[in-house]
């Protein structure tokens, strides 16, 4: 998942790498190496380089305002939504920080750690930060 600028750049970087990477393959494809691996590896370049892609378009279309609203299963799934919720609201890790009054590099910890080291009482100002509002019903399923 990209979680900032920085990462996006990086992330459109190695899009760039791997496109070339295929380029190259299929203009002077190895008569030394068999069919099978050769396009092993021209799927894996080709997996990655989808992957890649799809997390470019998460991003893109979070910071465009264009999603507004995040299904949520499970709440392992909480603190990605939180950082989908960030990126939706415009917010950068900076400007978060700031309407916490928190420094920048604690909710960059965060983040890199999808909120692990976060207590539930953090968990909730960061939400009521983003104006995010949790849906109900609940449903408890108790599992025997």
């Amino acid at each position: 998942m990209i979680k900032n600028d920085r990462q996006f750049r990086i992330t459109k970087a190695q899009v760039a790498r791997f496109e070339a990477a295929l380029k190259e393959l299929a203009a002077s494809p190895r008569k030394d190496l068999h069919p099978a691996p050769r396009n092993a590896e021209t799927d894996a370049l080709r997996s990655q380089l989808h992957d890649l892609r799809k997390e470019m378009e998460e991003y893109n279309a979070l910071k465009s305002g264009k999603r507004k609203t995040v299904a949520l299963a499970s709440l392992d799934e909480l603190p990605r939504t939180m950082i989908r919720a960030r990126i939706a609201a415009g917010l950068t890790q900076e400007k978060l920080a700031a309407k916490l009054g928190l420094k920048p590099q604690q909710i960059q910890r965060y983040e890199a750690t999808d909120y692990r080291s976060a207590s539930m009482q953090r968990m909730n100002e960061v939400l009521r930060a983003l104006g995010v509002r949790l849906r109900y019903p609940a449903e408890l399923r108790l599992v025997s």
